[in-house]
């Protein structure tokens, strides 16, 4: 366990991906790496959640991942400890959270999606909710009209009590999206370890935060009322370079 159950100090950010929707933009280098503001993505994510009290990151790579093995480094130039582990195989964002276990120590940890910018101070938030009443997982959350492209979120005041990957006619539905990053307690491992495949053919998150549920864990969510991007598509990242701040 990582010292006090309640503090989070270990980070695993998910960077396999290529970002096949960006189209040529990702086909000579990984999706983190695009700039937006002159710094790549992964580097503003790095920062925020630096800002927030992470000290040591776990990257999972796969797709042009020695790129991003060579620009971090071992993360000294940002001021934190930065490892790397490969996905080789891509079976989702479950399988590629499950990497990080023995970085984790079987404790808790924040996990990043490596292509959401948000506001910096969502990570504090997100942090200090789990701090000061831990539970399984924290989750941010963040509006949108449409969430058929993410993950929608149903919720009973903060505590969430259904959340549906990609929602079709006919499912369950919110406005609110399962926005990419989320601090975990100890008890995602063994829900991981058992975690069955999806119709999508992947291990995907949001089944394993559905398991939590299921089995009567305490999942809580943070909403996102300041900036947030996925930034997924050309529009997004042309929206992502004229909108985003940083700090």
């Amino acid at each position: 366990m990582n010292g006090d159950p309640g503090s989070i100090t270990r980070a695993v950010l998910l960077a396999a991906g290529r970002g096949k929707r960006l189209g040529d933009l990702t086909a000579n280098a990984p999706k983190p790496l695009l700039p937006v503001r002159g710094r790549p993505i992964i580097e503003w994510i790095i920062g925020g959640l630096r800002a927030a009290g992470i000290e040591r990151f776990l990257c999972v790579i796969g797709y042009r991942g020695e790129m991003i093995e060579q620009r971090l480094g071992d993360g000294s130039d940002l001021g934190v400890q930065i490892g790397y582990v490969w996905q080789h195989t891509h079976h989702g964002t479950g399988a590629a959270l499950r990497l990080g276990r023995a970085f984790a120590a079987d404790g808790p940890v924040l996990m990043s999606f490596s292509d959401i910018l948000t506001d910096y101070a969502h990570y504090r938030d997100v942090l200090e909710r789990y701090r000061s009443a831990p539970c399984a997982a924290v989750m941010g959350i963040n509006p949108m009209e449409d969430v058929s492209a993410g993950a929608a979120v149903i919720l009973e005041g903060d505590r969430v009590v259904r959340i549906v990957e990609k929602p079709g006619p006919g499912d369950p539905t919110s406005r609110w999206n399962q926005a990419g990053v989320t601090a975990f307690g100890p008890e995602i491992w063994p829900v991981l370890d058992r975690l069955p495949m999806s119709d999508r053919g992947e291990y995907e998150i949001t089944s394993a935060i559905g398991m939590l549920l299921a089995e009567g864990h305490t999942v809580r969510a943070v909403e996102f009322r300041g900036y947030w991007s996925d930034v997924g598509t050309p529009q997004a990242y042309a929206d992502a370079e004229r909108d985003w701040r940083g700090p």
